[in-house]
């Protein structure tokens, strides 16, 4: 699972219909197969989610540093 970005959603109090609405996902459960990493998130997603987050790709997808 993505911990960090799980974390982050929390921390920061987005909900998963706000993420889901903006990524254009038809239901929240959609969301949630992304997050728990049973789906895939596409480039485009990635890229969305970290402008919501205002944070570094790396940071909230990768739980190592990238050397």
């Amino acid at each position: 699972m993505f911990k960090n970005l799980r974390k982050l959603r929390q921390e920061k109090n987005i909900k998963v219909k706000d993420i889901a609405e903006k990524l254009e996902l038809k239901t929240e459960s959609a969301y949630y197969k992304k997050e728990t990493e049973r789906v895939p998130f596409t480039l485009e997603e990635v890229k969305i989610i970290a402008e919501m987050f205002d944070m570094p790709i790396e940071y909230i997808f990768f739980e190592k540093e990238l050397s």
